[in-house]
């Protein structure tokens, strides 16, 4: 869920894409949805605007994020199967951030293990190198 506080301000002075700052009318015409659709979208899980006293408040990443579902709909999936889709999205790019991390600690491990050479006739030179200090 988007946080009124998150994001900010960005360099060109526009509010970052987690700043939650448009109302759902606004919301409804940069996504190009009708306003009970998102209203619809919200119920599902398939977007989640800030909730305020006034009502709810859509963040740039969750006009983008309306735009995909609509994308999605329109090459004839349903509502269902685009929230499953979404969900997956998601998990990828958390399994894809993991796997960054483990092979930047894969390398750095790798670049401090000794190396080995291999030799004719099978075996291996192991090349030692003291640790600095």
């Amino acid at each position: 869920m988007s946080s009124p506080m998150m994001g900010g301000l960005g360099a060109s002075g526009q509010p970052g894409p987690e700043l939650a700052v448009y109302v759902i009318s606004v919301a409804a015409q940069l996504s190009g949805l009708h306003p009970q659709t998102l209203r619809q979208y919200d119920r599902m899980g398939l977007v989640s605007p800030q909730r305020t006293s006034g009502g709810r408040l859509y963040s740039m990443r969750d006009i983008h994020r309306l735009q995909e579902v609509q994308q999605l709909s329109q090459s004839g999936l349903n509502l269902e199967g685009i929230r499953r889709v979404m969900e997956l999205e998601e998990e990828l790019d958390h399994l894809r951030s993991m796997v960054q991390m483990l092979q930047g600690e894969l390398d750095e491990r790798m670049s401090r293990r000794r190396e080995l050479v291999p030799l004719p006739g099978g075996g291996a030179l192991v090349v030692y190198r003291p640790r600095q200090r």
